[in-house]
């Protein structure tokens, strides 16, 4: 894309890229905050907060290496799934306390995307527990030392990816977020904060994908 545009692309910043999502958050940091006059203040500051903390302590869970994961708890997988399905909340109060109907309607739309396409991926994720056993991350990621979970279970990983790309808004579907219309769904009202919630969002939600 960048090439087409004749631009630098994001894998240019920092080693591979890694700088890039650092770049963003600074970039994003340094706008404007502007809060409609009719919000509900305390409401409208919270929910970007509430994604935030969701999409950090959604990674406690995630192993990176053999021990070397903050928590281990025997029901990963299972909190791993929970917390990102609270960030449902994040959505539904930023859409509310903007005291707008668009934001509004566009949060309920984001909000029944999410729930229904959650409970394809439980079902989903049942049958990689019923293979591997425990609901323990490290477990699950040590079951597959010797052949990839997703090699075996080919169908099912296709069938993962498809409502994950609904979990985490992308195309197409991307009718949570609308970047193609002039209302950006349920972070219309946000200025530097909506792209910041959207992405965290995301990002609690790819978490699951990497223990699969």
């Amino acid at each position: 894309m960048a090439f087409v545009q004749r631009r630098k692309g994001p894998d240019v910043v920092g080693s591979f890229g890694l700088l890039q999502p650092l770049a963003d958050g600074f970039k994003l940091i340094l706008k404007e905050p502007i809060s409609p006059s009719s919000a509900n203040f305390s409401l409208f500051r919270m929910a970007p907060v509430a994604t935030f903390m969701l999409s950090l302590v959604a990674w406690a869970v995630v192993p990176f290496d053999y021990g070397m994961v903050l928590s281990d708890p025997n029901i990963g997988l299972l909190y791993l799934f929970a917390i990102s399905s609270l960030g449902v909340y994040g959505i539904i109060i930023a859409g509310w306390s903007s005291n707008s109907k668009y934001a509004f309607l566009g949060a309920l739309r984001s909000a029944a995307q999410m729930v229904s396409y959650e409970v394809s991926i439980g079902l989903i994720l049942i049958t990689v527990l019923i293979c591997v056993g425990p609901c323990n991350s490290s477990e699950i990621v040590m079951a597959q030392k010797q052949i990839w979970s997703g090699i075996p279970l080919f169908p099912v990983l296709v069938m993962f990816l498809i409502p994950r790309l609904a979990e985490t808004n992308r195309a197409p579907s991307d009718l949570p977020e609308a970047e193609a219309e002039l209302v950006a769904g349920y972070n219309v009202e946000y200025a530097r904060d909506a792209i910041l919630n959207s992405s965290l969002l995301a990002e609690a939600n790819v978490s699951g994908l990497i223990l699969t």
